[in-house]
This record gives structure tokens, C-alpha cells and sequence, in this order.
């Protein structure tokens, strides 16, 4: 497709739009290693340089993907934690509930979005540390006010719990990711333990 058509087809911005959800869905499809520039033009009938106007390489495109993916878990988290109708355990077991199925329903960009990939060799761009970082500081604000309305110890630091609490989340969902725990229908269980525990350890403190 040439320069004049790509342009009737898409609007300012659309196409970086449409490139990233259709390279998810590679990489839903095939893993990571099947994600390149030149097949996601292919795919998305651009050519071949296109995709280079708002990627300027794969490990761009990969953080433009994880970027994407921590805006949808983050708005998931508040939807949960701003639900009015939800008492203040019920958001928690929502938090828990939420993080882990996001997890299980999304395992290749979820493993993108956490990975070695792109955090281990200090690859990640500014766009996804503006994208990643709000994430984990809105959990810290959640526990914080969980602390305030007595859901947790107020006197413990509130970064710690958060850090563990993620760990924790994080931890399921990887067991179930990689197979490890291969019951998928044992989920909400092992999500409602999770919360019992929790709770159970801040009512000793």
C-alpha cells in the first residue's frame, strides 16, 4: 500500500493505534519472537516503513505494547477500588481478584510488561516508565488509604506492604502463566486465600 492510500486510511495517530493492538495480537498469537516491524506492516497492509514513523525499532514497539498494557491494568485497578457500591474489604478482594485474572487473560503481555525483555537491560523508554511507574504508585496510594480506614496496620510502611502485596499477586499469577499451577479453575480460590491472609496477618499487628 502506498504513502496516499495509508493516509485515507488512517487518521493522525490512528495508525500507531491500530499498530499496537494488532502486534499484541502477534504476539498473543505466536510469542514474542514473532513480533517484528516488517511483519506487522505485512500484517496491517502499511508498508513496510510506516511502522517506523512511530516505532523507531522493536524494543520500541515492545514498550509502546507494555505501555498500553499497564494503562489497562491501572484503569482496571480503579475502577475496582472506585466502586462506591464495594465496601472497603470488597476492594481489596476486587485488587486481588483483578490483577491475577488481567494475568491469566493477557500471559504474553503480561510477561512483557514485567519482563527481562525490557527491564533487565535498562531498555524500556520514558513513555513506559510515565505508564508504569503511576501503576505501582496508585497501588501504594490504595494501601495507604486501606491503612487509614483500618483494612491494614497504619503503622506499618505503606511502600513495604504494597511491595509485598505485589509480589504476592505477582507470584500467582506467574504459577499459573507458566503452568506451574495448571487448574485454572482453582483461581478464585487460591485469590480468596490470598485476601484471608492478608486480612488475617493485619488483624494480629
Amino acid at each position: 500500500m502506498n504513502n496516499i492510500n495509508e493516509k485515507s486510511t488512517y487518521h493522525h495517530g490512528d495508525l500507531r493505534e491500530t499498530l499496537l493492538v494488532v502486534a499484541t495480537e502477534m504476539l498473543q498469537e505466536n510469542g514474542i519472537k514473532e513480533v517484528s516491524l516488517r511483519k506487522l506492516a505485512s500484517r496491517v497492509g502499511v508498508s513496510r516503513t510506516a511502522p517506523y514513523h512511530h516505532f523507531k525499532d522493536k524494543n520500541a514497539l515492545l514498550c509502546g505494547m507494555a505501555e498500553k498494557g499497564f494503562e489497562q491494568l491501572h484503569q482496571i485497578n480503579k475502577c475496582g477500588y472506585e466502586d462506591e457500591e464495594l465496601s472497603i474489604k470488597e476492594h481489596f478482594y476486587r485488587f486481588i481478584h483483578d490483577y491475577i485474572q488481567f494475568a491469566h487473560n493477557n500471559p504474553d503481555l503480561y510477561e512483557l510488561m514485567f519482563g527481562r525483555t525490557i527491564w533487565k537491560d535498562k531498555s524500556s523508554t520514558q513513555e513506559l516508565r510515565d505508564s508504569a511507574y503511576p501503576c505501582f504508585q496508585f497501588q501504594v496510594a490504595m494501601t495507604q488509604e486501606w491503612q487509614k480506614k483500618g483494612l491494614f496496620n497504619v503503622d506499618d510502611n505503606a511502600l513495604r506492604v504494597s511491595q509485598v502485596l505485589w509480589g504476592t499477586v505477582h507470584g500467582i499469577a506467574k504459577l499459573f502463566i507458566d503452568g506451574i499451577y495448571t487448574d485454572n479453575s482453582k483461581i478464585d480460590e487460591i485469590c480468596d486465600y490470598a485476601v484471608s491472609m492478608f486480612l488475617a496477618k493485619s488483624k494480629e499487628n
